[in-house]
């Protein structure tokens, strides 16, 4: 059982999910210092490992329930299969940049389709891409752009978290998406774009990036939001609280790499679309 189940019972305080804020900020701040000690081989596997972590997190959320009753690639072992086929491409993908690399990754995606529930494929598909493309270009960024704009990308999540969860319970309003995200209010997610957008100015004003950063931070900081927004909908899709228990108290692996799903990908975007912004 990889899933936990959503207990019941009363909500928590209006600080009672403090110590899960905190875990994130932890593992945010532990992949910078991942990335400023690890280089070539062992960022790549590292990258490789999240990634079949995280697959095998998703592989479990939308799979078919009862297995038995169903003909599926990797029967009752899928999610753990999958897993390891995703660790391995990852890392196949990240031995050389060469144009046609990433087409590894799409082995993990095709051989776990038939073995989604039917209603949940697209879902595996979309959610899966994204995974092994957000690992595969940390590793790009990482390389190409220099270890400091890593940094920066983790500090727009980490600072829009923490504006967003103080202010957001200091002030209250009205709730940002409440179907999905009942805690998340307007307040505490334009407190976050602030938060972002004050960074962007701060290294701009230092001399630590240029002017793109003031405009670039909060958009990646959105994006950091939509990925939190749509991790809660996959997993109220699937019917559980956390995508996994692998980290006692705190959930599992795609619970912590939400925000930087979202932000890895609006980054992305805003390359092909545009210079992305210098990090000094």
């Amino acid at each position: 059982m990889t899933e936990s189940r959503i207990p019941r019972g009363a909500a928590p305080g209006k600080w009672g999910d403090l110590s899960r804020r905190v875990a994130s900020t932890l593992v945010l701040l532990g992949i910078g210092v991942m990335l400023a000690v690890a280089e070539g081989l062992w960022l790549r596997l590292a990258m490789a490992v999240i990634s079949a972590i995280t697959f095998w997190e998703l592989a479990a959320m939308t799979g078919w329930k009862n297995p038995a009753r169903h003909v599926t690639l990797f029967g009752r072992s899928r999610p753990i299969a999958l897993a390891a086929i995703a660790g391995v491409s990852q890392a196949l993908a990240l031995t050389d940049f060469h144009q046609l690399a990433w087409l590894a990754l799409l082995l993990p995606i095709l051989l776990g389709l038939p073995g989604a529930a039917t209603r949940d494929r697209a879902t595996y598909a979309i959610f899966g891409t994204a995974i092994l493309l957000v690992a595969y270009e940390l590793v790009v960024f990482r390389e190409a752009y220099g270890l400091n704009f890593v940094l920066w990308l983790m500090g727009v999540i980490i600072i829009s978290d923490t504006f967003g969860y103080f202010f957001g319970r200091m002030l209250g309003g009205p709730k940002f998406w409440p179907s999905l995200s009942p805690k998340k209010t307007w307040s505490g997610s334009v407190a976050g774009w602030i938060g972002a957008c004050l960074l962007g100015a701060g290294l701009w004003m230092w001399g630590q990036g240029d002017a793109a950063l003031i405009w670039v931070s909060p958009i990646v900081c959105f994006a950091g939001q939509m990925g939190d927004i749509a991790e809660s909908w996959l997993k109220r899709r699937a019917g559980v609280k956390d995508s996994s228990n692998l980290i006692p108290g705190h959930g599992g692996f795609m619970d912590r790499f939400d925000a930087v799903t979202g932000a890895v990908l609006a980054t992305m975007v805003i390359g092909f679309l545009t210079s992305l912004p210098v990090v000094n």
